[in-house]
């Protein structure tokens, strides 16, 4: 038991060491911190919880019916409608149009609303303009208007419908776009955290001869790599409940599965990741030498493995070869846990992939690590 206790202790001590000299190196704490939320920001606002379908559009009410403006004040309340108070008028309309400000423009003639002779109830044509550009976006619009004027005619004229369609939600977490993006976004803090962080420091630490004065010391290979597992995981997590924190109460981030074990998960996809930055930050003599290799190994991951697009998209051979990735079942798992609410006990391939992973990029670490 002294013996243990008295090999981790050069674990316990650079390990602490690891953790305040990332927290004292400013351009450590923007691209573990801040660099990670940038993303964040960026992809929350295209995936985010208020990105819902709207139209920018101009609303041209020519009626003076009591029915027209009770459409106009309810296109206007409606929120997928973003009416433009500027265009007054079909011309400045087609000219906001013509310059990409509006998506379609609504008039409403003269004679909406009005009753005829024929008919006791209201009746018109509403006109959807839009320009070539904006195509789908008009046609869109378009039936969005019908589907809106068929209720209403419904309440005036019975109308039988033999036919009918009804929908179904499967997924009653109600998870949106951006739950399912943020475990790409987790697996680019990993990977930046796990392979950058290693890569700038360690040839940094050669330069200045500190890596040689340790190797003079008892201190083992297995011992300053342990520190530094320790000290980035325990950085990492700090990061990446930032990015939970700022996702949670920003973009309303829905987790529906375990958090213990989803931390468990994530700190084994830090250990794997972080073997990688050993290997290349410890067999390099300098940043000539790291920053290429690790630019090779980091880019195929960040674009293969699901983290700014889905790997569904990709073609099936191309999906087959990302499959054995070092990062894709990191960020697979994160997104099973979170979004699908699985257990660790679910996720046999990804751990045994991972785990194999660890074994060859220590081994790797172990064989190319140099002290100067």
């Amino acid at each position: 038991m002294n013996a243990i206790k008295k090999a981790m202790m050069p674990v316990q001590v650079f390990g602490k060491i690891a953790i305040k000299r990332a927290f004292r190196d400013k351009m450590a704490i923007f691209f573990i911190f801040l660099f990670p939320l940038i993303f964040l920001f960026v992809f929350g606002g295209i995936f985010g919880k208020d990105n819902d379908v709207s139209f920018r559009i101009a609303l041209i009410n020519q009626s003076d019916t009591a029915f027209a403006k009770q459409l106009e004040q309810q296109i206007r309340d409606e929120k997928v409608f973003k009416v433009s108070e500027s265009a007054t008028s079909v011309d400045k309309a087609n000219e906001q149009m013509n310059r990409g400000q509006l998506d379609a423009t609504i008039v409403l003639p003269d004679s909406f609303g009005q009753t005829t002779d024929s008919h006791s109830y209201p009746s018109g044509e509403a006109k959807v303009i839009y320009t070539q550009n904006n195509q789908q976006a008009g046609q869109t619009l378009t039936s969005v208007l019908q589907e809106q004027f068929n209720q209403i005619n419904a309440k005036f004229v019975k109308i039988e419908t033999p036919f009918s369609v009804s929908g179904e939600q499967t997924n009653n977490k109600s998870l949106s776009q951006f739950d399912y993006v943020f475990a790409g976004l987790l697996g680019f803090s990993i990977i930046g955290m796990g392979i950058f962080g290693p890569v700038n420091v360690f040839p940094e630490l050669k330069k200045q001869g500190i890596l040689r004065r340790l190797h003079t010391t008892p201190l083992r290979v297995w011992q300053y790599f342990l520190a530094n597992v320790y000290s980035q995981a325990v950085v990492g997590l700090l990061s990446i409940a930032v990015m939970f924190l700022v996702a949670i109460t920003v973009f309303n981030l829905n987790v529906v599965g375990n958090w213990i074990e989803l931390a468990i998960f994530i700190v084994l996809g830090i250990v794997l990741i972080l073997g990688i930055g050993l290997a290349i930050g410890g067999w390099a003599k300098n940043e000539r030498q790291a920053a290429p290799l690790s630019n090779i190994v980091v880019f195929p991951m960040l674009f293969l493995s699901g983290t700014f697009f889905p790997r569904f998209v990709m073609p099936t051979w191309l999906q087959n070869v990302s499959n054995f990735l070092p990062l894709t079942p990191v960020i697979d798992g994160i997104r099973l846990i979170a979004t699908e609410g699985k257990h660790l006990v679910d996720l046999g391939p990804q751990l045994g992939l991972m785990f194999g992973w660890m074994i060859i990029i220590y081994i790797i670490a172990f064989r190319v690590f140099r002290w100067e």
